[in-house]
């Protein structure tokens, strides 16, 4: 899979392309509808995304609300079968487009698109001024078909939504959000010295600063996790929060894999949420926390054991 960073200038062998285009964050069944009827136009397969998403452009000072960062959402796309991604550069000249004037200098003339395929609420041009019908009525004057696909319901019946996604991570329910994605969610990145007391403790923790990606509910976690070079993923619990009774600070991923042992700085970790156990507290001792921290893990073990959740 090639990855474009623009729509200017792009070489003849990049054109032509039948797009899905969206923000495609979480890369849910409503975007994988969208994706699989831009195949079913029988040409080279693209996914056309805005890098950043328009949101933290216009809000930057919301919370963190990505699903996926780039990376994870990019193998997604290349697992789904796709030739190309253009990520197309959401900035001030961007924001200004009418919507006519994307349709013509980013679509018909950037990447010379053959066709367009986009879910049902889709908007664009400034304001948002734009929805698909339009997009459909401007393809027709510009040269390229325009298919619009209505909304889809993951897996287990849920609406599948972005902002339904979200809204049950930061409700602490992973079991919801994983029902709409069709697997776990899993938060990624690359392990960083902490604290080290979970070491002195007996839990020693691998942590993560989760960063622009959706901060879930505060809480600890049944979890599953997969280091970097491995394939198999591994039963653990975590704790995502500002852990009070040590010293509240920014909030942090703190996992613990059992019945393993290793050293995992600087290496790429997943972790995919399974069951929200027990929201943060405050303890009054470490030896209360302690003996807490054990009892999460005999729980953590079950839910994990019940747990016919899949994963990515």
């Amino acid at each position: 899979m090639t990855v474009y960073a623009d729509y200017a200038s792009i070489p003849q062998s990049a054109r032509g392309h039948s797009i899905a285009m969206g923000n495609f964050d979480g890369l849910h069944p409503g975007h994988l509808a969208v994706i699989a009827a831009a195949r079913r136009s029988g040409r080279k397969l693209g996914v056309a995304t805005f890098e950043p998403p328009p949101r933290a452009y216009f809000r930057p000072g919301d919370p963190p609300f990505r699903i996926l960062r780039p990376e994870r959402r990019n193998a997604k796309i290349l697992a789904a079968g796709v030739d190309t991604v253009f990520e197309l550069p959401f900035n001030a000249d961007m924001a200004g487009m009418t919507d006519e004037i994307f349709a013509r200098d980013v679509l018909a003339d950037g990447l010379g698109v053959s066709h367009v395929t986009v879910g049902f609420d889709f908007r664009f041009g400034r304001g948002r001024m734009g929805d698909a019908a339009r997009l459909a009525s401007l393809g027709r004057a510009l040269g390229f078909g325009v298919t619009i696909v209505d909304e889809v319901e993951g897996d287990r019946g849920e609406k599948a939504s972005s902002t339904a996604i979200r809204q049950a991570l930061r409700a602490g329910e992973p079991e919801r959000a994983a029902a709409m994605l069709g697997h776990a969610w899993v938060a990624d990145g690359v392990v960083e010295h902490g604290e080290k007391r979970g070491r002195t403790l007996g839990f020693p923790t691998a942590n993560l600063h989760l960063h622009d990606l959706i901060h879930p509910r505060h809480g600890v976690y049944a979890v599953r996790a997969r280091i970097e070079g491995e394939s198999a993923w591994r039963d653990g619990v975590a704790n995502f929060g500002r852990t009070p009774t040590t010293g509240i600070r920014d909030p942090l991923l703190e996992t613990v894999i059992l019945d393993w042992e290793g050293d995992l700085y600087g290496k790429t970790l997943e972790v995919a949420l399974f069951a929200f156990l027990r929201p943060e507290l405050k303890f009054d001792s470490l030896d209360e926390m302690v003996t807490q921290m054990h009892s999460d893990v005999e729980r953590a073990r079950l839910a994990l054991s019940e747990s016919n959740l899949p994963l990515l």
